[in-house]
Formats: structure tokens, C-alpha cells, sequence
């Protein structure tokens, strides 16, 4: 019985770079003869290229290459299968993004991911139907993103750094949102403050963590009874609160996750016969258009959507150029109204 010969992986770009003793930037833009490579080093590395049998992924093109003129931004879902893309955060940001996106003269295309599995955007990638890729928050897909990131550079994630992270994110202080909008609950005298929300989620679990730093800093204990797991759809955070009331659990506030949530939460009270803020106080996350809507008017942690968006097709494209980038980190606002004054 003869053994079987196993073949070796395929060489990638990082594997190229470190071989040729430079970035893997630089060895992307070589193989797309951009100019500001010297000519002499964009041959030395197409022919080390080709020596290791290294095949360019037509995906990667860059600006001045491309073929389909268009953004493709993928929203994984693994999470929440049943999030809605009419979810208000989603609504505006996407609507951002799209201007910032059609400004440069391309086509935005959106593909919804209900059940991601750990090879989707690979897939969605190979199927080059789009040049560049603006993915909406990591969900439970970052190592399906570190998947691809050593070898395919125009694509961006919405969402806060993850240990271990070798992609590009655009995203939010969220642990400082966590924190400031604690502290303002904590410095107008309530002192058992409820978290609702999915605290294991990337960009959420930040959230959770600038909680427990403002009580920390109060020197106030973290119980985990005010810690309750609410989706961000269905009746959830609705339910979640009615079943924390119902139980006698004592809480003077909430901090929400998102502006969706507060909201339900309110409405929560008052089934029960509570006022906000007369007897729990509540902030939100995001500054929707929720915000304002909501009966009493709701305090929230405002995020520049805008201004996000402005940064993510703005690294996006000069990623799309054969640029390497560093992630980015905006900041964010309390914003004071009527459900916690």
C-alpha cells in the first residue's frame, strides 16, 4: 500500500511578507503594481510570488481595479437570527454608510447573514461580488474574520477591538459608555443600578465592564442578580424586567444596552405601576431615534453614527488602495433627558 502524498497549504500573503522581509501591505500593493511600490521591488516580490505559486485573490483589487463598483456591507447574525435590518442603530447607520459609499461612486450592496457558519464570509468573498467589505459588528464570528485577514486586506468590521483581533474595526467607546452613563446614575443618588442586556456579546460586554467600573470606583459591590441576559429583539427586555420586578429583586435604575431596550424596559415599569424616573431611572445606548420618541424622553450614551460611518468607508478605501490601517475608537456622549435627569 503506497502512502499518500499530502499536499502543503497554500502559501499566503503573510507568508510571502515575512519571506520577502516586508509588510503585508506592501506585498499587496507590489502584486497589484500600484506606484508606490519601486519597480524593482514590486518584480522581485511578483516573482517570488509566482516561485511559491501564490495566486493573487482577484477580490483584493485595488481603487483604480475595480470591477464591480461595489460596497458590500454583511450583517452576521449568528446572535440574534431574528434582528430586524429595520432596527433603528442598523437604520441610521446604514443610511450613513450608504451616502459615504455612493459619494465615491459605488454600489452598495447588503447581504443579511441569519446563520453564519465558519466559512461564510470566506464564501462571500470568493464570490467577488463586491470590491470592498464593511462587515456590521463581529456577533460570534471573530475568528471566522481572523480567518481571512492575513490574506485579504479591503474589508472593515464595525465594532470595538477583541483580543487577538488581526482585522480592522471601526467602532465606539463602549467601555467608556458603560462607565459614564453608570456614573451618571450613581452621582444623582441611586445605588442599585440593573444592567440589562446580551453581556456576552462583542461591543456589549464592554459595555458591561464600564458598569462595573463605575461601581468599582463607587466602591459600590457588583451583584450579580442586577445582571440579567435581555436580546435585543422580540419582547425580551420586556419580559426580562416584569420577571425582575415580579421577583421582588430591588433596583433603583437601569442601565441599558440600547435605546431598544430601555424603551421595552420602561414599558415594563409601567404595567407594573412604576414611574421613570420617579421610582427607577433609566439610560440607554445609541441615541436612536428611539430616544426621543420614548414617554418620558430617554437619557442614552449618543455614538456619532455619522462620523463612524465617515471612518469606515474612509479606511475602508484606503485599504481598497493596498494601505494597511489601524483600527479606530470614537468617541462618545452622555446625553441628558427626562427618564434620568
Amino acid at each position: 500500500m503506497h502512502d499518500r502524498e499530502i499536499a502543503a497549504p497554500p502559501i499566503r500573503m503573510k507568508d510571502l511578507a515575512e519571506l520577502a522581509g516586508v509588510s503585508t501591505s506592501t506585498i499587496s500593493r507590489a502584486l497589484t503594481n500600484h506606484d508606490s511600490i519601486p519597480q524593482a521591488t514590486r518584480h522581485a516580490i511578483q516573482e517570488l510570488a509566482a516561485k511559491h505559486g501564490y495566486v493573487v485573490n482577484n477580490s483584493a483589487r485595488s481603487l483604480r481595479q475595480s470591477q464591480t463598483r461595489t460596497i458590500a456591507l454583511a450583517l452576521p447574525l449568528a446572535h440574534e437570527q431574528d434582528q430586524l435590518i429595520s432596527d433603528p442603530f442598523f437604520l441610521s447607520l446604514f443610511g450613513n454608510l450608504a451616502d459615504e459609499i455612493t459619494k465615491r461612486g459605488f454600489d452598495v450592496l447588503l447581504v443579511r447573514e441569519p446563520s453564519p457558519d465558519a466559512g461564510w464570509f470566506e464564501r462571500l468573498i470568493r464570490s467577488r461580488r463586491a470590491d470592498g467589505y464593511i462587515v456590521i459588528g463581529q456577533s460570534t464570528q471573530h475568528d471566522a474574520l481572523n480567518a481571512v485577514a492575513d490574506d485579504f486586506l479591503p474589508f472593515v468590521v464595525g465594532g470595538s477591538p477583541l483580543p487577538g483581533q488581526r482585522y480592522c474595526t471601526v467602532g465606539s467607546d463602549n467601555f467608556g459608555g458603560g462607565r459614564i452613563a453608570t456614573e451618571h446614575l450613581l452621582k444623582r443618588g441611586n445605588r442599585r443600578v440593573l444592567f440589562l442586556g446580551p453581556f456576552a456579546l462583542p461591543q456589549i460586554d464592554q459595555r458591561l465592564e464600564g458598569y462595573k467600573a463605575a461601581l468599582k470606583q463607587h466602591r459600590l459591590p457588583i451583584a450579580e442578580e442586577l445582571i440579567i441576559d435581555a436580546h435585543f429583539t422580540g419582547t425580551s427586555a420586556y419580559e426580562q424586567t416584569c420577571r425582575a420586578l415580579c421577583s421582588g429583586l430591588e433596583f433603583d435604575a437601569i442601565f441599558a444596552a440600547s435605546d431598544g431596550i430601555a424603551v421595552s424596559a420602561i414599558r415594563a415599569l409601567d404595567s407594573a405601576g412604576l414611574t421613570c424616573p420617579g421610582d427607577v431611572a433609566v439610560v440607554g445606548f445609541d441615541d436612536s431615534d428611539l430616544a426621543l420618541q420614548s414617554r418620558p424622553p430617554l437619557t442614552t450614551i449618543r455614538q456619532d453614527v455619522a462620523g463612524m460611518a465617515i471612518e469606515i468607508v474612509r479606511i475602508l478605501f484606503r485599504r481598497l488602495e493596498g494601505f494597511s490601517t489601524d483600527s479606530a475608537s470614537l468617541p462618545i456622549e452622555l446625553v441628558v433627558r427626562e427618564s434620568a435627569p
